[in-house]
C-alpha cells in the first residue's frame, strides 16, 4: 500500500512539476515582468532602497497588523532555511551542477512573480472577525476574479493547508533532527541512538512551536526578526570563508555551472545519468522550494503589513527572492562545488554535504555543529511561517475555530517529521508545492493587468525616489 501511494505521488509530482510548474514559471514570470515593466531590473535599486534601506527603521503596526520587517522576516523565516542549505544541496546532487544556473534563471522571473503575489495580497485584504488583516491567493482569487472562482481558491487553500504539513513542518523539523545527529556523530562518533535523540529533538521543537503560535502572528512575527537577520548573516559568513579561502576555483565553478546547465555530461561524465531536463527540473523545484514565487504563499504573511500602497509591500517579494535565492543559495551551491568534496549523484543528501563543504575550512567538529545551529534556528523559523499559512489557509476554509484545530494537529506533526524518512517527506512536500501553485498561477495569469495597473499608478504618485 505504501508503494502504490509512493509511486502515485511520485507521477503527480512529475506532472505537477515538469508539465505544469515549469512552463508556469516561465511563462507566468515573462508575462508578469511585462505587465509590470520588468521592475525588477528597471527600478532594482529602487526596490532594494525601499526594502532593505528602510529595514532597520523604527517601524509601528496598528491593531490586527504588523510592521513590513516582521512581515518580511515571517515571509523569509519561511523560505531562508531548509531551501537554501538542503534544498540547494539536492538540486546539485539531483540535477548537477548547472541546476544552479536553472536555479537562477528561476529566481530572477520569480522576482517577479513574488512582487505580484504580495501586490495583489495586499490590495485584496481584507478583516477578519478578530479584527487582523488576511489575505494571499485565496482572497485575490475570490475578490479579484470573482465568486465563480470560488472553487479554485478552495483548491489553493486546500494544497496549501497540505504544503504546511510538508514543506513547512516535516520537512524543516527532519532536517533539524537530521543535522543534529551529525553533530553528536562529529563529536561523538560512536553514538549510534539516532532515533532517541530524532524524538526528542521532535518533542522539543514542538513544544517550542506551541509557545509561539498560539501568540498570534504579531508574536511569530516578533521572533523571526530577531532570528532571521542574525543567522543569515552568519551562514553567509561562514559560506565566504570557504569561498575566499579558494578564490583561485571560483571562476572554475562558474564555468562548470554554466557548461552544465546545457551540457551536463561535458562536466559530469556520462556516468552520472543526469541530462539537461533534470538540471532545469532541480533548479526550478529547489528555487521554488527555497523562495516560494509561483506558491503564493508570501503573500500570506504580507497581507498583515502596515503599508501605504500593495507596490510598497510588494517591493519586499523582490528583495525576498534576491536575498534567500540569488545571495545564499548562489553562496551554498559555490561552497559545495569550489570545496571539491565528493557528490554522490543521484542521490538526495540531507545537511551532510554541506556540512562537508564547511568543514574543508571550520573542521568537521565546528561545521557539524554550526550546520546544526543554523538548521536548527532557520527550520524553526520557518515552521513557524508555514503555521501562518496553513491557520489562514483553514480559516478561510473552516473559520476561525477550525483553525485552532489544525494548530494542534500542526504541533503534532512536528514529531512525525522529526522521526520520518527524509526521502518519504521532500517527496510529498514537493508534490503539494506543485499542486498549490497550480490555482495560484491562474490567478496571476487573470490578475497580471491589476498588477500593471498598480504599478503605473504607484510610480505616477511616488516617482522613482
Amino acid at each position: 500500500m505504501v508503494d502504490m501511494l509512493l509511486k502515485l505521488n511520485s507521477t503527480v509530482n512529475t506532472v505537477a512539476w515538469l508539465y505544469i510548474m515549469l512552463p508556469f514559471v516561465f511563462l507566468g514570470g515573462l508575462l508578469l515582468t511585462i505587465r509590470a515593466g520588468a521592475i525588477q531590473f528597471t527600478h532594482f535599486g529602487y526596490a532594494m532602497k525601499n526594502t532593505f534601506g528602510k529595514l532597520f527603521k523604527k517601524q509601528k503596526a496598528g491593531h490586527g497588523a504588523v510592521t513590513p520587517l516582521q512581515a518580511v522576516t515571517t515571509a523569509l523565516a519561511a523560505t531562508v532555511g531548509t531551501g537554501n542549505i538542503v534544498g540547494t544541496s539536492q538540486a546539485i546532487a539531483m540535477g548537477g551542477y548547472g541546476a544552479i544556473f536553472w536555479l537562477w534563471v528561476a529566481a530572477l522571473l520569480g522576482m517577479a512573480i513574488k512582487y505580484s503575489e504580495v501586490t495583489l495580497s495586499i490590495q485584496y485584504r481584507e478583516r477578519d472577525k478578530n479584527g487582523d488583516w488576511v489575505g494571499g491567493p485565496m482572497y485575490y482569487i475570490t475578490k479579484g476574479m470573482g465568486k465563480s472562482w470560488k472553487w479554485l481558491a478552495v483548491a489553493f487553500a486546500v494544497f496549501a493547508t497540505g504544503a504546511s504539513f510538508g514543506i513547512g513542518n516535516m520537512s524543516q523539523a527532519n532536517s533539524i533532527s537530521s543535522s543534529i545527529n551529525t553533530a553528536i556523530k562529529a563529536l561523538s562518533p560512536g553514538f549510534s541512538d539516532d532515533a532517541t535523540v530524532s524524538l526528542v529533538i521532535g518533542l522539543i521543537v514542538a513544544a517550542l512551536v506551541g509557545l509561539v503560535l498560539f501568540g498570534g502572528i504579531k508574536r511569530i512575527g516578533m521572533v523571526t526578526e530577531k532570528f532571521v537577520p542574525f543567522m543569515s548573516i552568519l551562514y553567509i559568513v561562514f559560506t565566504l570563508v570557504v569561498i575566499i579561502g579558494n578564490m583561485d576555483m571560483v571562476g572554475e565553478a562558474f564555468k562548470k555551472i554554466f557548461v552544465a546547465a546545457f551540457n551536463p555530461r561535458a562536466i559530469m561524465g556520462a556516468s552520472t545519468g543526469i541530462v539537461v531536463q533534470q538540471a532545469i527540473r532541480w533548479g526550478l523545484q529547489r528555487s521554488a522550494f527555497s523562495n516560494e514565487a509561483g506558491l503564493g504563499s508570501a503573500g500570506i504573511a504580507h497581507a498583515a503589513a502596515e503599508t501605504p500602497s500593495p507596490v510598497h509591500q510588494g517591493l519586499y517579494g523582490i528583495f525576498e527572492v534576491f536575498v534567500d535565492t540569488i545571495v545564499i543559495c548562489t553562496l551554498t551551491g559555490l561552497t559545495i562545488i569550489i570545496s571539491g568534496v565528493d557528490i554522490e549523484w543521484g542521490v538526495k543528501p540531507s545537511s551532510e554535504l554541506i556540512t562537508a563543504a564547511f568543514s574543508t575550512a571550520w573542521g568537521e567538529k565546528l561545521a557539524a555543529v554550526f550546520v546544526a545551529i543554523a538548521l536548527m534556528f532557520f527550520a524553526f523559523s520557518t515552521i513557524l511561517g508555514w503555521s501562518l499559512y496553513g491557520t489562514r489557509c483553514v480559516q478561510y476554509l473552516l473559520g476561525i475555530k477550525a483553525s485552532k484545530v489544525y494548530q494542534l494537529i500542526f504541533i503534532a506533526i512536528v514529531v512525525v517529521g522529526a522521526t520520518t524518512s527524509l526521502d518519504i517527506v521532500w517527496d510529498i512536500s514537493d508534490t503539494f508545492n506543485g499542486l498549490m501553485a497550480i490555482p495560484n498561477f491562474i490567478a496571476l495569469f487573470a490578475l497580471s493587468g491589476v498588477v500593471g495597473r498598480l504599478t503605473k499608478e504607484h510610480f505616477r504618485k511616488y516617482g522613482k525616489k
